[in-house]
């Protein structure tokens, strides 16, 4: 009985170790290629992002599989799909991907001696989940540059944007659109929720509706915010009216506190919704905001010269938002 016990664990071992050789088999063009997979799903798709073949793709795939000892993808017609292995696979790549992005930043940073100034504005339900990781690989990789940052709406800070007084706006967009001379890009996407303070009464309510909501004191952004524009136009979907009674503020501390002190409802991004949840500081509504304003976006003046500073901030940006998605 010891005997075959000790000959099963011995197999086991073996195949172990075999297994946890195969990811010296792995190349970066195996990363770059399950990883626009799970993106992009048609090999089609994928072999136009990695400027290769359909065959090379479909070649790929099938060496993948080899090394892994495991199938990483269903096809169903032309499209594919990927298996809990494959998804796994493709989820460690995103990782080794964004470290290799972040390792080539940082020696670059550091070999070029980059210096100057990036001046950046953004809005308050952004800047303190997006921008503490950028500013932080910034001056890892640049510790000569120096940045400064202001908050705000998205109408009051476009002609700073417009006149070079800041190199960046970081926003959330509705209904998103273009702009003359100015670039942008989407970042990443979170919904905002509806949230209160703990003792609110309607966080005893059983059931809580758009209808419930409108007669409470709310704080919104300022009535020439886009964001104001968006909220009038979610209670019209409704077929509701904008809440009268309302704070103009676009301080989520201020917000916070209103919270404490009031029982005023107020819209938060979900990530920080749910984490000051946790700490008994509000309670979220169940509330359907849809995607309002879920678009987070950086724009930048596309008829200006970039030095290497702003372009190298505006990768860090891109890659705190990647580690955020992740």
């Amino acid at each position: 009985m010891l005997h075959g016990s000790a000959h099963r664990i011995g197999r086991f071992r073996r195949s172990f170790l075999t297994g946890a050789r195969w990811h010296s088999r792995l190349t970066i063009r195996h990363f770059r290629m399950i990883d626009s997979l799970e993106r992009l799903g048609l090999v089609a798709r994928v072999a136009e992002a990695l400027n290769v073949t359909q065959p090379a793709v479909s070649k790929q795939i099938a060496d993948l599989e080899q090394i892994v000892g495991s199938p990483i993808v269903l096809r169903e017609r032309n499209r594919l799909y990927l298996t809990p292995v494959g998804l796994r696979l493709a989820k460690h790549a995103r990782l080794v991907l964004a470290q290799i992005e972040r390792a080539a930043l940082d020696i670059d940073g550091l070999a070029a001696g980059i210096s100057g100034a990036v001046a950046v504005g953004a809005v308050g339900s952004v800047a303190p989940t997006l921008l503490p990781r950028a500013i932080a690989f910034m001056n890892s990789v640049a510790p000569n540059v120096n940045l400064s940052v202001i908050e705000g709406h998205f109408v009051s800070m476009l002609p700073l944007l417009n006149d070079n007084s800041i190199d960046f706006l970081i926003a959330r967009s509705w209904q998103p659109q273009e702009y003359s001379g100015i670039a942008q890009t989407l970042l990443y996407e979170e919904r905002l929720r509806v949230v209160a303070g703990p003792k609110h009464p309607l966080t005893r309510a059983r059931n809580v509706s758009w209808p419930d909501v409108v007669s409470w004191p709310w704080v919104f952004s300022p009535e020439t915010s886009v964001a104001r524009q968006g909220i009038s136009s979610l209670f019209a979907q409704y077929g509701l009216a904008t809440p009268e009674r309302v704070t103009a503020s676009i301080s989520l501390t201020l917000n916070m506190a209103l919270m404490k002190e009031m029982n005023v409802l107020t819209l938060f991004p979900e990530e920080l919704a749910k984490a000051h949840a946790l700490r008994g500081d509000l309670a979220i509504l169940p509330l359907d905001a849809g995607n309002l304003l879920s678009e987070v976006r950086c724009y930048w003046r596309s008829d200006r010269p970039t030095d290497k500073s702003k372009s190298l901030f505006l990768h860090c940006i891109e890659q705190s938002a990647a580690q955020r998605n992740e």
